[in-house]
This record gives structure tokens, C-alpha cells and sequence, in this order.
């Protein structure tokens, strides 16, 4: 399926004027010469050798450079989240498990904005406590199942083109493999990504980021303003907050996932927020894992201009320069060390750069071996279907398109118990 859109989608860009842009590189040996930042010099040229060293002096520049040239700066407004059951079911997914839906209301004192938070709870658990997956959905917690009882998501009269006909169910179900999380285990919680800020640039209106005393609609963004990447890394970071509130949830076993540009927003939000104890990117190419100098499939000057609200304005002079970029997308990756992060791939997903997505974890691997650990050791890919499961960094490629799949879910779930579970 992917595949076979794309020619479509660069036909439709080719209207709009992309003819006069760089040809889209498909073929590795086009790819340009390129020079990694290396992740362990520092700004004045001090070679990190130590993990104090990365803490306290160089994670800290990386740090600053994401936030003031690529995804804006997260807000410190203390904004209140008010989080209420509306419903419970407890003989979903065959009857292996307990679905929670629950209003998050924000507020700033005199603005409320709401999002709905749906929770996928294992009721036969093989340890008291349990982990728990946190992944937005694009188009509503009614479509990842096909259970009727399931809400609409408050984001629908917004951008109602996103959801398709109102009330159709289980379009992306197949994406969500809650069966096989229930056996194993895990909980799931999910979102869509809309509720917190709509996916459209002209959008910022209705999201969450109006309720922060830095928005101002008949103003200018500033050069480093976060738009809806940072945002809804913002979000996901108040889920983190309910869920660690929870008796059931085992509060030291977070999982961040994430599919294409959520495969982003996973990575940002675990850069930031180190509560999220493994941090997984699904396919998601341009500006997450892939290296952006490669410059293979999508580019910084395609992503910036068909999505200019992913990023912050500052990510804009970029394009086609990315040789001039001070950091690249391993270190990124390199941000969530010690913590486990995972990088997956799909074999026609070309789009997202493969071999770029599996080098961000390879170049990424020398941070953790700052801590002692084993990551991605080689630079040779592996072939399909043969995960490598370092220490704290994984990775993946599948046969098949832009996706999640249920060999998706089970290998992320494999890696986990590696965390969670380790064998004595």
C-alpha cells in the first residue's frame, strides 16, 4: 500500500510546485557524504569519557540544541489537569481485560481544554503491578476497536475530515494488538493525538498550547516556539503524571511508543521526561530516528514545508542545508540514555529512511556504553525479521509498509521483559 501512494503523493506535489525541488533519493549510492556530530565532543571541543561528563556538560548542549532549533521550548506554565472515569468496562478484549475511558480536563483557571484517555487494563496479571504502553492513535480511541461502547473523541467537531464518517469503528484496529498485550501482560493507553493539538498548521487555535501564557494568535512565533511535536510530548507527559496516580500501574515500568510522526513526539517525550523507562519510534523517518544528512526519501525541506507546525521556526532554515545542522537525529536517540530506547523499520517503507533510522541507534550506542551497556554494536543492518536486542538499545526491520504490526508489538513487548523482567 505504501509503496503504491507514493507515486501518488509526489504527483500531487509535483502540482504544487515540487518539480522544482531536489529529486527524492531512493538509491543508496546517491546518498551524499556526510559528516556525523560526533555525540561525545563537546561545543568546546572537551571529549566526553565519562557518564558525569555526558550528564552534566553535554547532555545539557544537546539538550538545549533540540529544544532551540528543532522542536521548540516546552512551557512552564503549571497548567492544572483534572482526570475523571466516565466509563469502565470490564469484559473487553474477550474478557482478558478492563477498558477505562477518563476525561483529562487542562485548565489555566479561566480556559479548559479536554482530551479522552482510554485505558486497556490486563484483568489476569501475572505480577501485581503492571507496565504500561502509552501510544497516541490519529484517528480517535473508537477506532483503534471495534467496541461500540468506545467515545468519540472530543477532537472530531474540530477536523471532522481526520475521523472519516462519524461513529465508523475499528478502521486502524489491526494496527492495535491489544489481545496480545493483554496475554503478555501489559496495559495499553491511548489517545488521539488531536484532542491535544490538531494535526493542521492552521490549528493552534483549538489546542492545548492556548491555555500557556506564551500564546498569542496575532503574533509571530518565535524562532524556538514549540508547535505540535513538543506538544504532544507535552501531553503525553501528563498522561505519565495520571497513570503514576494509579495503584495498579507499576510506576517504574513506563513505555513511550510511537508510529511515524508520533514515532517523533515518542522520542522528544522521552528525551524530556525520563519517568518513560523505554522509549519506541515506529517508523518514524524524517526528523525522529533517521539521520537527516543522508537526505534519503523524505527531507528536512519537504517535512518543514508540507508540516511547518511540526516543528519550531527555527527548524525551517534547515532545509536543504542539512550539512549546517549543529546535531543530528542519533542524538536524539542519545538524549534517553541510560534509559532502553527502540528503533523499528519497515522493508518498503522507504519514505523513512531505513538505513538512516538503524544508524541514529548505532551512533547513539557510544553514549550507552558510557553506562556500560550494549547497544547496536555494528553498522551492518540486519536482515529482515532478525532483531538485535543490545542491552538498552533495539532494533528492527520488518518485511511490509508504513505500519504497526502485531510482529511489531511482539518485539517491542520482548524488549521490554528484557527491562522489566530480566532473566536471573
Amino acid at each position: 500500500m505504501r509503496n503504491i501512494l507514493l507515486p501518488l503523493f509526489f504527483s500531487a506535489l509535483s502540482i504544487s510546485g515540487f518539480a522544482q525541488q531536489k529529486p527524492v533519493i531512493y538509491d543508496e549510492s546517491q546518498v551524499p557524504s556526510y559528516e556525523l556530530p560526533d555525540v561525545l565532543t563537546c561545543n568546546d571541543g572537551t571529549k566526553v569519557t565519562n557518564k558525569r561528563m555526558w550528564e552534566k556538560k553535554r547532555r545539557p548542549e544537546v539538550m538545549e540544541m533540540f529544544q532551540g532549533q528543532m522542536f521548540g521550548r516546552t512551557p512552564k506554565d503549571k497548567i492544572k489537569v483534572d482526570c475523571t472515569l466516565l466509563q469502565e468496562k470490564k469484559d473487553a478484549v474477550y474478557g482478558k481485560a478492563t477498558i477505562q475511558q477518563i476525561q483529562m480536563r487542562f485548565s489555566n483557571g479561566s480556559k479548559t481544554h479536554d482530551a479522552l484517555l482510554m485505558l486497556v487494563i490486563p484483568n489476569n496479571r501475572p505480577h501485581k503491578k503492571v507496565p504500561v504502553i502509552f501510544c497516541y492513535n490519529f484517528k480517535g480511541n473508537h477506532n483503534t476497536t471495534h467496541d461500540p461502547s468506545i467515545l468519540m473523541p472530543y477532537s472530531y467537531d474540530i477536523i471532522p475530515s481526520a475521523y472519516g464518517e462519524k461513529g465508523e469503528r475499528g478502521l486502524s484496529a489491526r494496527r492495535w494488538d491489544y489481545e496480545q498485550a493483554m496475554d503478555r501482560g501489559y496495559a495499553v493507553a491511548t489517545m488521539c493525538y488531536n484532542d491535544i493539538y490538531p494535526d493542521d498548521k492552521n490549528e493552534l487555535k483549538n489546542s492545548v498550547g492556548t491555555l500557556f501564557s506564551g500564546y498569542n494568535p496575532n503574533a509571530e512565533l518565535a524562532p524556538d516556539s514549540w508547535q505540535s511535536i513538543g506538544t504532544w510530548a507535552w501531553g503525553a507527559s501528563r498522561v505519565a503524571d495520571y497513570l503514576q496516580t494509579l495503584p495498579w500501574v507499576d510506576k517504574d515500568k513506563l513505555v513511550m511508543m510511537g508510529h511515524s510522526r508520533l514515532g517523533k513526539t515518542s522520542l522528544w517525550a522521552g528525551a524530556q521526561d525520563t519517568r518513560f523507562k523505554v522509549v519506541i519510534s515506529n517508523d518514524s523517518g524524517c526528523g525522529g530516528a533517521a539521520i537527516s544528512r543522508r537526505t534519503f526519501g523524505e527531507t528536512l525541506e519537504i517535512i518543514t514545508r508540507v508540516f511547518p507546525h511540526w516543528f519550531c521556526p527555527s527548524f525551517r532554515r534547515f532545509a536543504n542545508k542539512e550539512n549546517e545542522l549543529p546535531f543530528d537525529q542519533h542524538e536524539l536517540i542519545a538524549l534517553i540514555a541510560p534509559r532502553a530506547v527502540y528503533v523499528a523499520s519497515a522493508e518498503m517503507d522507504a519514505w523513512a529512511d531505513q538505513k538512516g533510522e538503524f544508524l541514529s541507534a548505532y551512533h547513539a550506542t557510544p553514549v550507552y556504553h558510557l553506562y556500560g551497556f550494549k547497544g547496536v554494536e555494528s553498522d551492518q543492518m540486519p536482515g529482515l525479521h532478525q532483531p538485535i536486542m543490545g542491552e538498552k538499545v533495539g532494533y528492527h526491520i520488518r518485511q511490509g509498509v508504513h505500519d504497526v504490526t502485531n510482529y511489531d508489538w511482539a518485539r517491542y513487548m520482548d524488549f521490554c521483559d528484557r527491562q522489566f523482567y530480566p532473566k536471573k
